[in-house]
């Protein structure tokens, strides 16, 4: 029988697939790294399910986390996106994400690659943690309230200290699999 970390919502295919596929896994595309950014910030004050189901909205409502068209999208473009029902309709996130584009852009610029400048923070290996209950897991962590500061002063939005600790986890800079998950 498989066994997967507590959290996982077995009633929702999108929710295993993401756990059993993404979740985790040492990511090191820029774009990739950029979209579940992006997705770490709506989901500020929501649950990952709804974020989740609404993804390929985000990627259709934001150029499939283009940076260089995000960058570029009028306000009169980010409005429109604020009657979209399909995605999350909160004016500083939908705002956020052009910000996150232009300092995304700007630190491949400063850095070579925002996979460089964000994996220095855990010195380009993951970190694996001992979890044996998701629950135990932290919400937040000094690396994570180091790198959220980082984050700001390259002028990402929405990247508090427990939105970046998610972050690191969602893109395998951290390992919080619970240890009898069979993918730890």
């Amino acid at each position: 029988m498989t066994k997967r970390c507590g959290w996982v919502k077995m009633n929702n295919p999108l929710y295993v697939a993401y756990h059993d596929e993404e979740w985790g896994k040492p990511l090191h595309d820029d774009q990739k790294l950029f979209e579940l950014l992006c997705m770490e910030t709506y989901q500020a004050g929501l649950s990952w399910e709804t974020i989740l189901n609404k993804r390929q909205a985000f990627r259709e409502a934001f150029h499939f986390y283009d940076a260089q068209k995000i960058a570029q999208m009028t306000d009169a473009d980010l409005d429109d996106l604020l009657g979209n029902p399909d995605i999350i309709r909160n004016k500083m996130k939908i705002y956020a994400t052009r910000a996150n584009a232009q300092a995304f852009l700007a630190v491949q610029k400063q850095f070579g690659s925002f996979n460089d400048y964000i994996w220095s923070f855990v010195d380009f290996k993951t970190i694996d943690n001992e979890i044996l209950d998701y629950e135990e897991a932290p919400a937040k962590t000094e690396l994570s309230e180091t790198m959220s500061k980082a984050l700001k002063k390259q002028g990402f939005k929405f990247v508090g200290p427990v939105c970046v600790y998610s972050f690191l986890e969602a893109a395998g800079l951290i390992n919080d699999h619970e240890n009898d998950c069979d993918w730890k």
